[in-house]
């Protein structure tokens, strides 16, 4: 890690971090914030021996010892932005605050209850997924415990029960859609929104279908971007790519981003009845690694179901063994 890797956004008050991940997006945002309260970090990234080496080596940089550190801010679950806050929390031995939902997602998927590596396979097998895939999920899923190990003490953040980070109050907003629970964060005064994956410039946030999680992902997230746009937002502070101040064009543009994906799905099934691995196919292709693959699959999912649930597609067994497919309800379709 070079020295000074880290951007500071001085009339926003906020430290911008780089931490390394996987591939293909390789860097999450963490944000760092000073005030009378103590030093508050947002989403610290993957636990990683890399991640923890560029911990150490911004606290030297920044002049900070483990003790300054008074809060660590989670907007989600993801690995990617959860999972350090329970390393974070031995060293430093300061509270961590997310929602209790996302929490709950946290628990969902990596938790010592957790049957999400027999589920989401059983899943996608009904919807299509050959073998080839299905049987890399397991141990694609078990990979990301070392990244959020150990769990940490978690205090529950509400809304409507603003915190104090850098010397302001911040507005918890719920953000759902990409992940159950997620908690963006505004502040009034500077119209500063610190809204980690629920609005990403460039690039669309994930929305994925996981089973026994939120049942209609993709309206919470177009409900949450519409919330949202309601804000008045100086600088947005993502969680990938860059700080952007074009808010609430970016949000018009991931509304109607989703709203092409349905239509282009809605036409794929009117020439003919689909699987939802046959509709992943078809849209994101097959050269892709099992993560990908993962996303793409329960993505596609989200945007299927949504369908249903819009009455302009039906979900239906093909056979005795239980797969299901669906079909284009051509007569909604021409009525709208």
């Amino acid at each position: 890690m070079t020295a000074r890797r880290f951007q500071e956004w001085a009339e926003a008050g906020v430290i911008q971090i780089p931490i390394s991940m996987a591939p293909p997006l390789r860097q999450v945002n963490s944000y760092l914030l000073r005030g009378p309260e103590g030093v508050t970090i947002i989403d610290p990234g993957p636990r990683t021996d890399v991640t923890e080496q560029e911990w150490k080596e911004v606290l030297r940089e920044l002049g900070l010892q483990p003790a300054d550190i008074a809060a660590i801010v989670l907007t989600h679950h993801h690995p990617d932005h959860f999972g350090l806050a329970g390393y974070l929390q031995q060293l430093t031995q300061a509270p961590v605050y997310m929602s209790a939902r996302s929490y709950e997602e946290a628990e969902r998927m990596w938790g010592a209850k957790s049957t999400v590596n027999e589920a989401l396979p059983a899943l996608f097998r009904q919807h299509g997924m050959p073998e080839e895939w299905l049987s890399q999920l397991p141990s694609h899923l078990h990979s990301f415990m070392a990244q959020v190990t150990p769990f940490p003490e978690v205090t529950f953040v509400m809304e409507g029960s603003p915190i104090a980070m850098g010397g302001g109050n911040w507005e918890p907003i719920v953000t759902g859609g990409h992940a159950p629970g997620h908690m963006s964060y505004y502040n009034r005064s500077s119209k500063i929104m610190i809204c980690g994956d629920a609005v990403l410039p460039q690039i669309s946030p994930n929305i994925s279908l996981v089973p026994g999680s939120e049942p209609d992902p993709l309206q919470s997230f177009m409900d949450s971007l519409k919330r949202l746009g309601a804000y008045e937002v100086s600088m947005a502070f993502p969680g990938h790519r860059s700080p952007f101040d074009y808010f609430n064009e970016r949000i018009r543009l991931l509304i109607q981003h989703h709203e092409q994906r349905l239509e282009r799905m809605e036409q794929l099934l009117l020439e003919k009845p689909m699987t939802g691995f046959e509709v992943c196919s078809a849209v994101f292709g097959t050269k892709l690694g099992i993560h990908q693959m993962r996303f793409a699959m329960s993505e596609t999912l989200a945007h299927l179901l949504e369908l249903v649930r819009q009455g302009r597609t039906a979900l239906e067994e093909t056979g005795w063994n239980g797969e299901l497919q669906f079909r284009a309800l051509q007569e909604s379709y021409r009525t709208r």
